[in-house]
């Protein structure tokens, strides 16, 4: 009887135990508010981004602000937009006022942008202390650069906002809208599965490179863009996720995890914090960026899958 006791309180235990390697991932969206499209106008494609999100169960997805957008023709409308993520139960971050390099900034100016976003944002609904830099570009080789914005947030209360899950999302959407423009006929479910299938791809391969390079499976962020192609397919790509052992985790529980502490000290940052601690421990860049991550490589699946025509890599 105690042997057959000690066997059930093992497996209770064991039972209990989290999965070392669960894979866990929140959604998080750049660029708002974001251009039209070529499917949606902006109103349309919240509404339609908001409904895929709850009926895919996201409880709570991330929406950066570039605050100057709301000044231009395509941000008319849009603080009602992001009042309605809040309102359904996401939140919202800071992506500067207008999008610069800071590679290309002088370090005052690129601190103002952050200011001046903050200003628009702190205190609002939804508000979150989270800091997203545009391009990822965190100075690139410029250590000093670098090292002057990370004091300039932490003077701030504003945490960097990293990513783990780095993709061309926003490639895929451009090449639908031209061909939208252009008349030409799409395999819609062709366009479908190769997003699904890319940013699940993508997820795993960053996932591999954290097991690989640290033993752990963190709560990894992916990045994705405010589009039309993410309004058509984002159940779908959370319904591949989920099949694929992926857990839905929210944006506060992900920001939580102790990756969220670590600031990498290296200059390879713009394909996100996984990246960057793998190249700190021996990894050449070449071997930590995915392949679909290249213009090209997705110019001739979505030439040959979505519209069925052959590959001309010279046009």
């Amino acid at each position: 009887m105690m042997r057959l006791l000690l066997i059930l309180m093992a497996s209770l235990c064991f039972a209990l135990q989290p999965t070392a390697a669960q894979k866990r991932i929140a959604i998080s969206f750049d660029d708002i508010p974001r251009h039209a499209g070529s499917f949606f106008t902006p109103d349309e494609r919240a509404i339609k981004l908001i409904a895929a999100l709850a009926e895919a169960g996201v409880e709570q997805a991330g929406f950066f602000v570039t605050t100057g957008n709301l000044d231009k023709e395509a941000g008319k409308g849009g603080e009602d937009r992001i009042r309605a993520y809040v309102a359904a139960g996401h939140v919202i971050g800071n992506h500067t006022k207008t999008h610069p390099w800071l590679s290309r900034t002088k370090v005052e100016d690129y601190i103002a942008e952050i200011d001046e976003a903050e200003k628009w944002l702190k205190g609002r609904p939804g508000y979150r202390p989270w800091f997203r830099y545009p391009y990822l570009d965190e100075g690139r080789r410029d250590l000093e650069k670098r090292e002057a914005v990370r004091r300039a947030l932490s003077e701030r209360g504003l945490l960097n906002a990293y990513i783990t899950i780095d993709n061309y999302d926003w490639h895929i959407d451009r090449l639908a809208s031209q061909a939208a423009k252009q008349g030409k006929t799409m395999d819609m479910d062709a366009l479908r599965a190769l997003y699904v299938e890319t940013m699940v791809d993508t997820a795993n391969f960053y996932n591999n490179i954290a097991m690989q390079s640290s033993g752990r499976s963190p709560a990894h962020m992916l990045l994705l863009h405010e589009t039309d192609i993410a309004a058509l397919f984002i159940d779908d790509l959370v319904r591949g996720l989920v099949a694929d052992g992926w857990a839905i985790i929210t944006m506060d529980e992900a920001y939580a995890d102790p990756i969220a502490r670590t600031e990498p000290d290296t200059w390879f940052l713009g394909s996100g914090r996984v990246a960057a601690m793998a190249h700190i421990n021996g990894s050449a860049p070449r071997e930590l960026v995915y392949e679909r991550t290249d213009e090209d490589v997705l110019n001739r699946l979505f030439s040959e899958r979505v519209l069925k025509e052959k590959w001309n890599e010279n046009k």
